[in-house]
């Protein structure tokens, strides 16, 4: 993936059969503010299950799991764990819809 300019470091995982499409931002690293009102710089664990559909134009702000079988909508924060299949939209992102898997 590198020679396409994609690199994942250590703290991101993206399961099998996920589609990211145009525009859409993964965050990893984030500031903290601090009562003193310094800042730190942190990094947050994201993880992206399989099956996983992101929409253009969608931020996911670690820390962060998305679940499977996850479709979420266009223009997107997600700011908080997902659960496996559902749909979720909005800012911040929200179950909109649940998912029934036949197995």
């Amino acid at each position: 993936m590198r020679l396409i300019g994609i690199k994942i470091g250590k703290n991101a995982h993206i399961g099998a059969n996920v589609t990211i499409t145009m525009n859409c931002v993964l965050l990893t690293h984030y500031l903290t503010p601090h009562k003193d009102g310094n800042l730190t710089y942190d990094t947050g664990k994201l993880t992206i299950g399989n099956d996983v559909f992101i929409g253009a134009n969608s931020v996911i702000a670690t820390p962060v799991t998305i679940g499977d079988n996850v479709v979420i909508a266009a223009g997107s924060v997600v700011t908080r764990n997902i659960p496996s299949n559902c749909l979720v939209g909005g800012v911040p992102a929200r179950v909109l819809r649940n998912f029934v898997v036949d197995k």
